[in-house]
């Protein structure tokens, strides 16, 4: 028997406000990564670019700092 979700007593569902059906779908079906990033940081980083370009700087800087390289390809 399936049990049913009911919200504890603290919560109301007017707090929740109104959910939009389907609001991330046609991202999700371009296969990207959606990612949402809270106020502070959308102020930082206003584009995909610049959230992509922090990205790959950390990325790079972790590897640097580590010292781990990708690997060779196999020669045969």
């Amino acid at each position: 028997m399936k049990k049913v979700a009911e919200m504890r007593a603290e919560y109301r569902r007017e707090d929740l406000g109104k959910g939009v059906r389907g609001k991330h779908y046609a991202e999700f079906k371009k296969g990207s990564n959606l990612v949402l990033l809270t106020p502070e940081l959308a102020k930082i980083f206003p584009t995909n670019e610049a959230v992509n370009a922090a990205l790959n700087s950390l990325v790079w800087i972790a590897r640097a700092a580590t010292g781990l390289t990708p690997r060779p390809c196999a020669q045969k």
